[in-house]
């Protein structure tokens, strides 16, 4: 796991003179680095799979996965390194100002909507916009560059789309909140397949375990045992997809202690049990459609 650094991300420093930042870059892998801007962004994943966080959403993720985020959207991808590997993405930002004076105009108010919806972050499974035109945007300027993101979110509009972070997500500022849930967060991250009690964590960050109980609700919108229980859930999840092995060996490597819990929690989050997860995870694969997790 890496150091989190500063968690707001200056934009409007980065792009100059340019009328929004377009981006194509290759790192040896994705490093867990949670932050926010106010400026919208989609994220295309062009190389690499791992942890995709959103709000208080955790999924897996892979070559293909985009995204479309609202301002303000606490987000970061993270996975492994991996020898002899890189990843890569492309990435487009844009200010509410910049893209304000063409949503003033009755021909883009599906993008307006569609751009209202991101405000708690848009997947979009199997959609059938051509990267080659996001791959391509970097490389643009001028007229042809604004004309292309236009375009692109045009396309947007009509592709199946799912919210990622839950109407309970509410997202508090300041430096020291920041700081704190940053600790926090990271801590569960590395540590959430060993036992994580409430006392454990709320003494990292010097509160009372009621003081805790309010200041974690009152910042992610869910509780500390949903919290973990939910990156657990996601860790398993790829566990399931990934390796052959046993779901009760999966259940315990993952942080949970009884098979019967996991279970109860797995079909809560997800809707399905385990066995038909991963069944329908291998059917997926199959018929050569992408998982979606």
């Amino acid at each position: 796991m890496y150091e989190l650094k500063a968690a707001y991300e200056d934009i409007a420093s980065k792009k100059g003179s340019e009328s929004f930042l377009a981006y194509a870059f290759t790192i040896p892998c994705f490093e867990f680095k949670w932050h926010y801007h106010p400026e919208y962004e989609l994220t295309l994943i062009t190389r690499g799979k791992g942890k995709r966080l959103v709000g208080d959403s955790y999924e897996n993720f892979e070559a293909g996965d985009l995204v479309l985020l609202g301002p303000n959207l606490p987000h970061t991808w993270t996975s492994d390194e991996t020898k002899n590997k890189t990843v890569s993405a492309v990435v487009i930002q844009f200010s509410k100002d910049f893209i304000q004076r063409f949503l003033e105009l009755k021909e883009f108010a599906e993008v307006a909507a569609l751009l209202a919806s991101a405000d708690r972050g848009l997947f979009f499974p199997n959609a059938k916009v051509d990267s080659g035109e996001l791959k391509r945007l970097p490389a643009l300027a001028g007229v042809e560059k604004i004309t292309l993101l236009l375009l692109i979110l045009q396309k947007l509009v009509v592709q199946k789309h799912k919210k990622l972070s839950s109407e309970y997500f509410h997202i508090v500022k300041g430096e020291e909140t920041e700081r704190r849930i940053n600790k926090i967060c990271q801590y569960i991250q590395i540590h959430s397949a060993e036992r994580v009690t409430l006392e454990q964590v709320a003494t990292l960050v010097h509160l009372s375990r009621s003081a805790f109980s309010k200041f974690f609700k009152r910042a992610t919108g869910k509780t500390f045992s949903d919290y973990v229980n939910d990156i657990r859930i996601g860790n398993s999840c790829f566990m399931l997809c990934e390796s052959d092995k046993a779901i009760s060996e999966i259940a315990y490597e993952t942080g949970f202690e009884s098979l019967t819990y996991f279970n109860r929690v797995f079909l809560k989050k997800k809707g399905v049990t385990p066995k038909v997860f991963r069944l329908s995870f291998k059917n997926q694969l199959n018929q050569d459609w992408p998982a979606v997790v």
